[in-house]
């Protein structure tokens, strides 16, 4: 046995008393863990591991006179068990099989809080090898004090860990059948356990969709049910909520009585896709749908100019948008041009039958449907050869990027009879992003769903099925209500959206909202190192409505002429300590959200608006960079220090714009302002002369009804001022300024921000929709080149015509990343856009978590603090910027969906302050035209931020994709030609698919003609 060693810590707190254990010669078989592991470049590691077994794991129950004094003991597991059940009556606990988390999670962590559920470590282990996403659930779900859910350390405890087992034939047990008698062992404990103690006590039950794992607990004597059998027994409330939450449904046909003709070639196997592409032979890379037809794709891949065209179903292949894909090029004789029709899969699918994938028409429809799609890809392949892709198919999935899809049920999926109908049936879930395919799932409750928003998730897309198959999730709310639109954006762009955690909020200062820079004595750490600047000048410059304010700014004159410049950031690094459970959630959200009428933030609101929030008239801790300049804005010395300011205003752009240009103010804090101001004109132009692009997106204001209504009332494009250009440069110099000192200090791990320069092919439609539709050229032979270029694009008569090639520019571009400055060769390091050789993110660390590892690292390279070992690890920065690069990206495309929705709101209440209703015209306006099809065309409406389809029904027009124009009959007989960047009139409104009940905006030409005839 082994020897047990009470040590009791001296201090004045009391801690739990620590129990040390040595270990015994029996142990040492179970001490080591030996497995084979695979690394990213297909080499075979034989890893051992080692394990400590010890007597002194709690059980949980809380009737257990065994584990009571054992450390960690807390009684979970209740005497009576869960009574609810039609066969399991007499009270029982389950027992958690991996196969359930990987693919029933939304029914495990739907199933009723009283149910005690016994996790076993194995289950957690194997769950974080083969999905980190559904790990990190599991561990939400544990973590949840309200549940009744016991980990029990199988792997740990004596009586429970395995040792790899050899069959009588002399064949090695496998990884998997390892784990499932790991965790039938558990069963196999807990009632000779429990029968010390007491002789009543639940059943234990294995929840397991393995047959053959149920079949082995069988012959041992255990009990072990499929997730479809449990809930089935499940009673009143809880079965109807939870059948349609089971994989497949209670009610699905056996996979054996699913029959059908083949639509889709089997994926080939792993060994040879990784193989493939080793050699060359196949090709890596993700898979993004064509928005604009169904039936297209395209898969980008490193190394290669151009993106690989897939045409038709069959090349595509079951890949759903965002997937990483293996493909197989075509020979270059059969590559294609893209087509030029838009084919809409809502109207083109209309009629599907959700049930029978081989209903009558159906598959001579398809055929139909892919013949026009080949003769349109075709024809523009003769007519625009220079637009030919390299053409392919899928081959295998490398990962899926399945997850909870915010949906509409398509009403047209259910027959008359079915719409009272409360049986189990089969029906059409529509996704929000067109990109999607329609997924079908199983439900009771289509008659109630049927005017909701839904979360369903995908479960498997069978090759002999058009569709995939999903499950229904639960409910969002009614459709059109805020609260549901809100949460559905929210749960559509992933977006953490929980509250923060006891353990997070137990991580900020327990004086609360009373916490103040304390007085300025040695004994207060606060103030070791840091320099006193709060009788500096110092103001900040913000939108509106502002409250998370990150910066701060001053300048003055010094006595040998030169000016001084400073930028104050919250020193959020101080209150967010590395390694606890609030840096662990700042660094799983990434960023804060900014929706119209909400914030999700990325900390706490006592450290993000209170804090940490550079308010004015009271004392802040901040970092600041500070620099010498002389009179042309040229840096003379930087220097980087702790402070303590103290803010003398908060100024939005609007009222710092006019405290400049009011020539009566000569006190100290407006000359800072236009000493500010002088050298932010300055740092741009040399920026401009060194290639800095000027890009464009529309930025738009929302009218809300009051302060404390949500109810837009009107929209508008924000205005720029001086003022929004004066805090800008300041930005960028301190992130480039910040950026070199980091990366001089920690040339390995440095957090830095780059923007890759755009391949020059992104640019070649762009640049021959110019030169044939303006005269004018687009040179892309440098960010220099491109910037002048893009000046020279005016138009005298269409003074919005410069902003709309910008936009167009802006598409065209690579998206700026985060990256680990070890993990890239140095002279891929800098910023295209900004014309920098080196950046970073330093200003914004409230609401970017990027910002805060760049504070913790200059806060080292000052030698403020040493370096915490996480950010000395280049495997754990690049790991976490892979994060906060997703949930970047994912946050901007939130952001331009709550404002697409609020614009949908400020349309219809604009109708209806001029008597128009929404779907009959709300709004009349100018578009551009920015892009041409076979039937119809791409419109962007600038003064609304929004991009919209006209298609025409009718064959009356000509298309000619050499000149991008589309030839229209107009009423008085002859013809009207319609070219990209013409502007047109066209009327907008909000329209709701009868179907899908998904509101969506319509636009319709009304000048030069109206596209209601066409």
């Amino acid at each position: 046995m082994a020897t047990a060693i009470a040590v009791q810590p001296s201090s004045s707190k009391p801690h739990p008393q620590i129990t040390i254990l040595k270990r015994s010669r029996a142990d040492i078989p179970l001490s080591q863990n030996k497995f084979l592991k695979k690394t990213a470049r297909g080499k075979v590691q034989n890893i051992l591991r080692e394990r400590y077994v010890r007597d002194d794991i709690p059980c949980g129950f809380e009737g257990c006179n065994l584990c009571h004094d054992f450390p960690g003991f807390r009684p979970v597991l209740p005497a009576s068990g869960y009574r609810d059940h039609t066969k399991y009556g007499n009270g029982h606990w389950l027992v958690i099989d991996t196969n359930i988390v990987l693919h029933q999670i939304d029914l495990l962590t739907a199933l009723p809080i009283e149910l005690p559920l016994i996790i076993p470590s194995t289950t957690i282990r194997e769950t974080r090898h083969r999905s980190l996403p559904l790990y990190n659930r599991l561990q939400q779900l544990i973590q949840d004090e309200e549940r009744c859910i016991w980990v029990w350390w199988n792997e740990e405890r004596r009586e429970t860990a395995t040792l790899p087992k050899e069959s009588e034939q002399g064949e090695k047990e496998t990884i998997n059948d390892r784990n499932d008698r790991a965790i039938r062992q558990t069963l196999h404990f807990y009632p000779t356990h429990l029968n010390q103690s007491t002789s009543k006590f639940p059943r234990l039950i294995l929840l397991t969709d393995d047959r053959r794992n149920r079949e082995i607990a069988d012959g041992e004597g255990l009990i072990a049910v499929s997730a479809r059998d449990y809930v089935d027994g499940l009673t009143g409330e809880v079965r109807e909520r939870l059948v349609d939450l089971v994989v497949g449904g209670v009610d699905e046909v056996s996979t054996g009585e699913k029959k059908g003709k083949r639509i889709y070639q089997d994926y080939l196997p792993q060994d040879t896709l990784l193989a493939g592409v080793k050699t060359g032979r196949y090709h890596q890379g993700h898979f993004n749908a064509n928005q604009y037809n169904y039936l297209e794709g395209t898969v980008n891949i490193p190394g290669l100019t151009k993106p690989v065209l897939l045409v038709g179903r069959e090349a595509m292949n079951r890949s759903v948008n965002g997937d990483v894909v293996i493909v197989e090029i075509f020979p270059e004789s059969q590559w294609k041009a893209p087509g030029t029709e838009v084919v809409d899969q809502d109207v083109a699918l209309r009629d599907d039958d959700a049930d029978d994938d081989e209903s009558p028409g159906l598959a001579e429809k398809e055929r139909e449907k892919a013949k026009g799609e080949k003769m349109d890809v075709d024809e523009a392949t003769k007519k625009k050869p220079k637009d030919i892709l390299p053409t392919g198919r899928v081959i295998g999935i490398v990962k899926r990027n399945w997850r909870a899809y915010v949906c509409h049920l398509d009403r047209s999926s259910l027959s008359d009879a079915a719409l009272t109908s409360l049986s189990q049936q089969t029906v059409f879930a529509t996704p929000l992003s067109t990109s999607l395919p329609r997924i079908r799932l199983r439900t009771r409750q289509a008659p109630q769903l049927l005017d909701q928003k839904i979360l369903v998730t995908i479960d498997s897309w069978s090759v002999n099925s058009r569709y995939p198959d999903g499950h229904f999730v639960r409910a969002l709310g009614k459709v059109e209500s805020k609260e549901a639109e809100q949460e559905s954006l929210l749960l559509e762009y992933e977006v953490p959206y929980r509250p923060f955690g006891r353990a997070i909020l137990n991580c900020l200062p327990v004086e609360g909202d009373k916490w103040v820079v304390p007085a300025k004595k040695a004994e207060n750490l606060e103030w070791r190192d840091r320099e006193d600047l709060r009788d500096l000048i110092v103001c900040s410059i913000d939108p509106p409505g502002c409250q998370d304010i990150d910066d701060a700014l001053h300048a003055r004159r010094l006595p040998n002429g030169n000016i001084e410049a400073g930028v104050h950031i919250a020193d959020v690094s101080h209150f967010v300590h590395p390694d606890n459970p609030m840096d662990h959630e700042a660094a799983s959200r990434g960023t804060t959200v900014y929706l119209v009428d909400k914030r999700i933030d990325m900390l706490p609101a006592l450290l993000g608006t209170n804090l940490c929030s550079l308010r004015p008239f009271v004392e802040r801790l901040a970092f600041s960079v500070i620099w010498e300049m002389n009179e042309k804005a040229e840096i003379v010395k930087v220097r980087f220090v702790k402070s303590v300011i103290a803010s003398k205003e908060a100024f939005t752009y609007e009222a710092a714009q006019l405290r400049k240009d009011d020539k009566s103010l000569k006190d100290p804090l407006t000359e800072s302002i236009r000493l500010l101001n002088t050298l932010a004109v300055q740092l741009k132009e040399g920026r401009m002369k060194a290639g800095a692009l000027s890009l464009s997106s529309p930025e738009l204001k929302i009218h809300l009804n009051s302060s404390e209504s949500t109810e837009p009332i009107d929209v508008e494009q924000k205005q720029q001022r001086e003022t929004n250009s004066l805090v800008e440069e300041f930005m960028l110099l301190a992130n480039i300024s910040v950026a070199a000192k980091i990366q001089e200090t920690f040339p390995a791990t440095a957090v830095l921000r780059r923007h890759c320069p755009p391949p020059k092919t992104n640019f070649e439609a762009l640049q021959d929709i110019l030169q044939k539709r303006k005269n004018m050229t687009l040179d892309v032979s440098s960010s220099k080149a491109l910037a002048e270029s893009l000046d020279a694009c005016v138009d005298p008569n269409e003074p919005e015509f410069n902003t709309l090639v910008r936009i167009m520019a802006t598409r065209c571009m690579l998206s700026a990343e985060y990256f680990c400055s070890g993990s890239v060769s140095r002279e891929t390091y800098g910023h295209y856009g900004l014309a920098s050789p080196i950046y970073t993110h330093f200003t914004s660390p409230i609401r970017r978590y990027a910002d805060v590892l760049a504070h913790r690292q200059l806060a080292a390279a000052i030698n403020y603090t040493p370096l915490h070992p996480s950010l000395q690890s280049k495997s754990h920065v690049e790991k976490t910027l892979s994060v906060v690069n997703k949930r970047h990206r994912l946050a901007q495309m939130a952001s331009r969906a709550s404002i697409e929705f609020y614009v949908g709101l400020a349309l219809k209440a604009r109708g209806d302050k001029t008597g128009l209703k929404a779907g009959v015209g709300a709004s009349r306006e100018e578009a551009f035209v920015i892009r041409t099809f076979k039937n119809g065309l791409a419109v962007f409406v600038s003064k609304l931020g929004l991009e919209g389809l006209i298609t025409f029904k009718k064959d009356t027009h000509t298309f000619d994709s050499e000149n991008y124009t589309i030839n229209v009959p107009k009423p008085s007989g002859g013809e009207v030609g319609i070219s990209v960047f013409d502007k047109i009139t066209v009327d907008i409104s909000i329209e709701k698919d009868p179907n899908t009940q998904r509101g969506k905006v319509k636009m319709v030409m009304v000048g030069p003609v109206n596209s209601e005839n066409l």
